[in-house]
């Protein structure tokens, strides 16, 4: 499958990238003029365009897309908006609008049911107003949900929905995986589930 992916230059979208190429896809890579594609490798395809402003087109030719993209930790609340929420939400109707057959969303643990005295409340309602606006999208979707993240690789052992534990830990790796997964695997269909990696010290 031809799969773009936002967030492909990321911590996650590089394994993810790897993960997709490994399984036979062709990764297509979302880019802003400003990204460092570098890590990237040379085979990837790139597609120009910034999740803040997405232009008409960007999904044509594809069969799946998976969002993996985020504004980052420094930025603010405005910013969180503009990627997390409106970007993957314009995202999703330009996925439609192109006829692709999956939609993968990255989302996050506590994004169901945000807590609105948490820290990260402002990002976990973006992610949930995404997320709603994915489900009632029309696509064929699967929504992946890790707890938090490590820069570990993993070993693939993972546990799902009810039975991870909301402060365990994710690999990048395993959560690069599960979307991988995700994007063929019809057991995701329709699904939004927390995930969580079995770590050493877990």
């Amino acid at each position: 499958m031809d799969i773009l992916i936002a967030g492909a230059t990321g911590k996650t979208g590089l394994r993810l990238v790897d993960q997709l190429k490994a399984k036979g896809h062709a990764p297509i890579a979302l880019v802003r003029e400003s990204s460092d594609t570098g890590a990237l490798p040379d085979d990837v395809a790139l597609r120009r365009g910034d999740l803040t402003d997405l232009e008409s087109g960007v999904c044509d030719g594809c069969d799946a897309v998976i969002f993996a993209a985020g504004s980052g930790g420094s930025t603010g609340p405005e910013m969180t908006d503009k990627v997390d929420r409106d970007g993957a939400k314009r995202l999703i109707d330009l996925a439609g609008d192109a006829g692709v057959s999956r939609f993968v969303m990255l989302s996050s643990v506590g994004a169901d049911d945000p807590d609105p005295d948490s820290e990260l409340a402002h990002y976990l309602q973006a992610k949930h107003e995404a997320d709603e606006h994915l489900k009632a999208s029309g696509l064929s979707y699967a929504i992946v949900r890790p707890v938090s993240l490590t820069d570990d690789d993993g070993s693939r052992d993972m546990r799902f929905g009810d039975e991870a534990d909301v402060k365990g830990k994710a690999a990048r790796g395993d959560v690069a995986a599960v979307l991988a997964d995700a994007v063929e695997d019809d057991e995701w269909t329709g699904k939004a589930l927390v995930m969580q990696s079995i770590l050493p010290d877990a």
